[in-house]
């Protein structure tokens, strides 16, 4: 039985390449980076380096990046710092219903200190216009933070538009960029993004370790507190080994992600080609084209995506009906329902991610299984078997 992992969006594997690069910081250069001795200063060299690594990948500068744990600590420093800085210029946050919880917990903490939230609602493909945020603009708006690209369906916001509305407003805008850092262009110049958030483990870094460029200029209030790191910003020893891995893994991502785009993006219309060719009544979930390289997402319809996937996974396939943070859960996606989808059809939802170590062949497997897989549970399924 062949073993397929399609579930890159939930979190990648580790490259040999970044590994190599982490190992001498988990063994010999093992010096805290904050110390003024040369064992410290070795491991200092480690993390400049990842620094200017981040920083070239999206147009920033070495002193823009913060390192933080996760792409959750940095949403939640970007939107929480900003929120408490600037509460005096006023309280009103703009977002939309189909960020990742990472963003929609934090303002719904901060709604319940008495902040003002404006969630914007999505269209059919889960996707908001730059008009929305500009009809949504008020004059105590101090923050906009809308995702890069959504983390379930794969749909790419319109960023650069929205960045242009809250510059010219004077807005701090923020993104949460983790699904999309390495798989589309970014620039945070030309995009005028203030604060962006990203995770090594979505482009073959280690997990636990993220970072957030913040704009110079930009004030936030820290979050963390307990130390000077990170120029005051994110108390904590650093992660030497994880963020030199952060930075070897989106190095390597960069110089890869023009070849990579083109034969990801080429497995993943293939699936989308194919899937509705083999399974009857399927529906394409996110933007036909203005998604993620790697992103397949469906609503198949008549049966529930936990089996789906316990079929897939017994059969060697891993994949996932959502978020990976949220797989516990029995709830039907948020982002979907967002998007108008029924409550009975979003249940079954599959989505299905790529990365450069997907292979041909894996796709030829999945299309073979997949089709067997929903015929033999909607023969098991009341409500295919009331259809028919």
């Amino acid at each position: 039985m062949m073993k397929v992992y399609m579930d890159n969006a939930a979190t990648t594997a580790l490259s040999s390449e970044v590994l190599n690069a982490m190992m001498p910081y988990l063994t010999d250069i093992y010096g805290n980076a904050s110390s003024v001795h040369s064992f410290g200063q070795d491991a200092k060299k480690g993390v400049d380096k990842a620094r200017e690594q981040v920083a070239r990948a999206i147009n920033a500068a070495f002193d823009e990046i913060i390192f933080t744990g996760s792409g959750t600590e940095a949403d939640n420093i970007a939107i929480k710092g900003a929120a408490f800085k600037n509460e005096k210029k006023g309280k009103h946050i703009i977002t939309t219903t189909v960020e990742h919880h990472a963003v929609l917990h934090t303002c719904e903490e901060l709604a319940r200190k008495g902040f003002d939230i404006t969630y914007l609602p999505v269209d059919e493909y889960g996707m908001i216009t730059p008009k929305q945020v500009e009809d949504a603009l008020r004059d105590d708006t101090i923050l906009v933070t809308v995702m890069f690209a959504n983390n379930e369906v794969g749909s790419i916001m319109p960023i650069e538009e929205i960045g242009r509305i809250c510059h010219d407003r004077k807005i701090l805008f923020h993104t949460d960029a983790v699904q999309a850092v390495t798989h589309v262009p970014i620039d945070v110049k030309e995009m005028h993004i203030d604060m962006l958030s990203l995770s090594a483990h979505k482009f073959h870094g280690p997990k636990g370790v993220g970072a957030l460029y913040v704009r110079k200029g930009v004030a936030i209030t820290p979050v963390i507190v307990g130390g000077a790191h990170e120029r005051g910003r994110r108390a904590g020893t650093e992660n030497v080994a994880g963020i030199v891995g952060l930075g070897a893994a989106i190095e390597l991502a960069m110089s890869n992600m023009d070849r990579d785009m083109v034969r990801i993006k080429g497995m993943r219309d293939r699936l989308i080609a194919e899937i509705p060719k083999r399974i009857d009544e399927v529906k394409l979930n996110g933007h036909p084209t203005k998604r993620l390289p790697g992103n397949v997402n469906f609503s198949i319809k008549y049966i529930e995506g936990e089996a789906i996937l316990l079929m897939l996974d017994i059969n060697g396939i891993a994949a996932s009906s959502g978020s990976a943070c949220t797989s516990g859960s029995l709830d039907p996606s948020h982002v979907l329902l967002a998007m108008g989808i029924p409550h009975e059809i979003a249940h079954g939802s599959l989505r299905l991610t790529l990365s450069g170590m997907t292979t041909d062949e894996e796709v030829d497997y999945v299309l073979d299984t997949l089709p067997r897989i929903v015929s033999k549970l909607r023969t098991m399924s009341p409500l295919y078997i009331t259809k028919q």
